[in-house]
């Protein structure tokens, strides 16, 4: 028997559905994916640590879950939102439905919702803050807990996603025979500062020749000044990026002295280091489908985003251009440094399932840590 499950806003609105994952109740900050495919994914995806995530596309979890398209240890969401969920699952490399994956990490998810009209409501209003509940069935009190919610940019998100410990990575890409091929690089070595990192990013610097340690935002500064590294490597992450004060400072500290990559939160850290500022988006960008136009080549590439937040042009210094622009808004896509070698973008060139237009800025990052 299908249970019921409600989701309510804080605006006073309210979804009627079905549970399907764990039973119970969940917080958080309702954004949308426009992705088609790569759920599980996005379920990994650190970045989503806060947020409830709702599937534009239709059908989900008819391709079930294996043990391979992971992006971290965990799920990470809190919770998900879909139209139709498919509790039977067809694929040669499933090992589980995703209503199982679900129950096993404890996230709540509801389906048989008009998803159609919660991502239009969030489009107008912006984004919403939402409680997920199989217990509760008054939604007047879960509109009260919604609107209880703490905003996310009071949370430290970063410090429930990044590494506690140090670790070097050697899983390069993977091979549907072979399975995730290892490299045993030497050189150049590149310090990754988890802020939240997704495994293929590690995988793409891995596969370009990279030896890549991951070390967490509390000790990079010190263990950096220890291993002196060829390049340091910004990663993504949750949550408002000027709450990540060991990232700025870092950046600044290190500026003059090594070549810099970010994506993601990592590229707003790197636009506040040099002198920008942020500010968060009405609804943010979610999804494997942006265009993205490259301003020095004129090239337009297919990406893959996920951010609340984007650095303002207007505050960026002279010596720090605009490379990339999302062509659905405008918004800067990519920073780059005049005269340091520093560089970073908003959205994910990493990205798994897709697309890879962008895989070409990780090769480039390699060779700039090769000539430094």
């Amino acid at each position: 028997m299908r249970k019921r499950a409600i989701l309510a806003l804080e605006d006073g609105s309210y979804f009627i559905g079905y549970s399907f994952g764990a039973q119970g109740e969940t917080q958080g900050e309702l954004i949308f994916n426009t992705s088609m495919t790569g759920y599980q994914e996005i379920l990994t995806d650190p970045s989503y640590k806060g947020q409830i995530v709702v599937m534009t596309y239709p059908q989900i979890g008819n391709y079930g879950v294996n043990d391979e398209d992971i992006e971290s240890n965990s799920v990470q969401v809190n919770g998900f939102v879909v139209k139709e969920a498919f509790f039977r699952y067809s694929n040669w490399r499933a090992k589980k439905s995703l209503h199982e994956y679900l129950a096993e990490h404890g996230v709540v998810g509801i389906y048989g919702i008009d998803t159609r009209a919660l991502v239009k409501k969030i489009r107008e209003k912006g984004t919403l803050k939402g409680v997920i509940s199989t217990e509760e069935s008054d939604p007047k009190k879960l509109v009260e807990k919604a609107r209880r919610i703490p905003d996310i940019s009071e949370q430290n998100l970063v410090k429930e996603v990044s590494t506690k410990e140090i670790y070097f990575w050697n899983q390069g890409d993977y091979d549907l025979l072979k399975g995730f091929i290892t490299k045993n690089n030497d050189k150049p070595l590149i310090a990754v500062v988890d802020f939240g990192v997704k495994f293929n990013i590690l995988r793409r610097l891995t596969t370009e020749g990279a030896k890549v340690v991951v070390l967490p935002p509390e000790v990079a500064e010190k263990e950096i000044e220890r291993i002196n590294p060829d390049a340091i490597f910004l990663s993504n992450g949750p949550g408002d990026p000027e709450r990540v004060v060991e990232g700025i400072r870092l950046v600044r500290k290190y500026k003059e002295k090594k070549p810099i990559m970010g994506i993601c939160l990592g590229c707003q850290i790197i636009g506040l280091a040099l002198g920008g500022k942020t500010y968060k988006l009405k609804f943010g960008h979610h999804g494997g489908n942006h265009p993205v136009k490259d301003l020095r080549t004129g090239r337009i590439e297919i990406t893959a985003q996920n951010h609340n937040f984007a650095i303002d042009s207007e505050t960026l210094p002279e010596d720090v251009e605009v490379t990339h622009l999302n062509l659905l808004d405008n918004t800067v896509e990519g920073i780059k440094h005049k005269e340091l070698p520093i560089f970073a973008v908003q959205y994910h060139p990493e990205n798994s399932p897709g697309p890879h237009d962008s895989y070409y800025l990780f090769k480039e990052f390699v060779e700039l840590a090769l000539k430094e």
